[in-house]
């Protein structure tokens, strides 16, 4: 007999999904927003001939991309999605 696992009624959750919810689209606003300041910059850089280093500044923005885009699946391939139930 295969046993299944504990999942909380919807309305457990339903707060904090949304809060996550919230959060996620920040976190593309915020990525959206880093790639568009560092291109002003490059571009101004670029139109009054100072020779800047704008590779290192999109490589920030882009690994803090990956970095919120992979903290879902990241958090439940290491199995923390349950970490706080206790009821089983």
């Amino acid at each position: 007999m295969a046993t299944l696992a504990y999942e909380p009624p919807p309305d457990t959750t339903k707060g904090l999904n949304q809060v996550l919810g919230y959060l996620a689209w920040l976190v593309t606003a915020a990525g959206v927003a880093g790639l568009l300041i560092v291109g002003s910059r490059m571009a101004v850089a670029l139109k009054t001939g100072d020779a800047e280093e704008h590779v290192r500044e999109y490589l920030i923005v882009l690994v803090a991309c990956v970095i919120g885009a992979c903290a879902g699946p990241l958090v439940e391939f290491l199995g923390l999605v349950g970490f706080w139930n206790t009821e089983k």
